[in-house]
């Protein structure tokens, strides 16, 4: 069974960083994609950040790309995002999904993930 759980979330000013945690199991051999999407007030959800578990190949959503980093340590089998320069519209909820990929191949497509997990909610002061 496929299962991810986020974790790292809070509250920080703006221009600030925090660092997000996702554990993952159950996904080698069938999960093509890893990645973080948010969900904002009254907002639909966007794919920020992904990477390729076959090869570590990274995408990233043009509003974070140079802000947010997304990593994995295959050893813990853990999904991190590090978001710096945090800006005020970066307040959502975050979450880890995994993604198949046998179909379309849009990493940075929200209609590739099936699996997700509960979410950590991060805001963002002025």
């Amino acid at each position: 069974e496929i299962q991810v759980m986020e974790c790292g979330g809070g509250s920080v000013q703006a221009g600030g960083s925090l660092r997000l945690s996702c554990a993952a199991s159950g996904y080698r051999n069938s999960i093509r994609w890893l990645g973080w999407v948010r969900q904002g007030p009254a907002k639909g959800r966007e794919v920020v950040a992904a990477i390729a578990t076959a090869d570590g190949t990274t995408y990233y959503d043009r509003t974070v790309k140079g802000r947010f980093t997304i990593s994995q340590d295959d050893a813990k089998n853990t999904l991190y995002l590090q978001m710096t320069s945090l800006r005020p519209e970066d307040t959502a909820r975050y979450y880890c999904a995994a993604a198949p990929g046998s179909g379309a191949l849009f990493p940075l497509s929200v209609h590739e993930y099936e699996y997700w997990g509960q979410g950590t909610q991060v805001t963002v002061s002025s």
